[in-house]
């Protein structure tokens, strides 16, 4: 049976050519570019677009990485929220820096960002957990996430707990949960072509801001 569902993962093809990534007009600036892309991912109705594997490593270069949700992007870089002592949390106060990776099966395209991470300020955390839904505020404060727990009913009782204590007024921020934000050092596009000839593009910031374009062999 694993020897068959090998020969079947392997007999698996797709060939790609909805678009190409041309150096003519191309965005001297690659915010530009991903808001382009990010938009037309909207347009095509991909299920949740701002989709995104976060990858991270411990102090001691072990990685790991986990889907998560894009929650905001502009010049100063790509923001997400978490609890802060998380394993990614954990991972991120010990080595600051990560990678991200956005695939857009549709369209054939993927983008990899990768650079330095750090907290965003305790306002937006304010802001952004103020506008989430009270039940996911609520579930801010009942998860410890990344830690064991003894079953789902542990987890489900201290949910009612919280409704209960939360049960009028505003519900605070955790202390323990907030916002980072990636700033990027390199953003790479990748647009898949025939023959597995794929186009990519990496920008590479430079000391004062400025970015470089190379394109990479597929």
């Amino acid at each position: 049976m694993e020897h068959a569902d090998a020969d079947s993962v392997r007999s698996m093809r797709t060939e790609y050519g909805k678009a190409e990534l041309s150096d003519s007009g191309l965005a001297a600036d690659p915010i530009a570019l991903f808001s382009r892309w990010f938009d037309e991912a909207l347009a095509a109705k991909i299920a949740e677009p701002n989709a995104m594997v976060l990858a991270t490593a411990d102090a001691g270069g072990a990685p790991s990485a986990r889907v998560m949700l894009l929650k905001g992007f502009d010049q100063r870089g790509f923001a997400f929220f978490t609890n802060y002592e998380s394993r990614k949390g954990r991972d991120l106060q010990g080595n600051p820096r990560g990678a991200m990776l956005f695939f857009w099966q549709p369209l054939e395209r993927q983008v990899r960002i990768e650079g330095s991470i750090e907290r965003v300020s305790r306002e937006e955390s304010e802001e952004y957990f103020h506008s989430r839904p009270r039940l996911a505020q609520i579930g801010a404060w009942v998860s410890k996430q990344s830690s064991v727990i003894s079953s789902r009913r542990e987890l489900d009782k201290r949910a009612m707990e919280m409704v209960l204590r939360y049960a009028v007024g505003e519900i605070p921020l955790p202390d323990f949960w907030g916002g980072f934000r990636l700033l990027p050092a390199t953003i790479e596009f990748w647009q898949g072509r025939p023959s597995r000839l794929h186009d990519r593009l990496l920008y590479s910031k430079q000391e004062g801001g400025a970015w470089t374009i190379e394109r990479l062999s597929p």
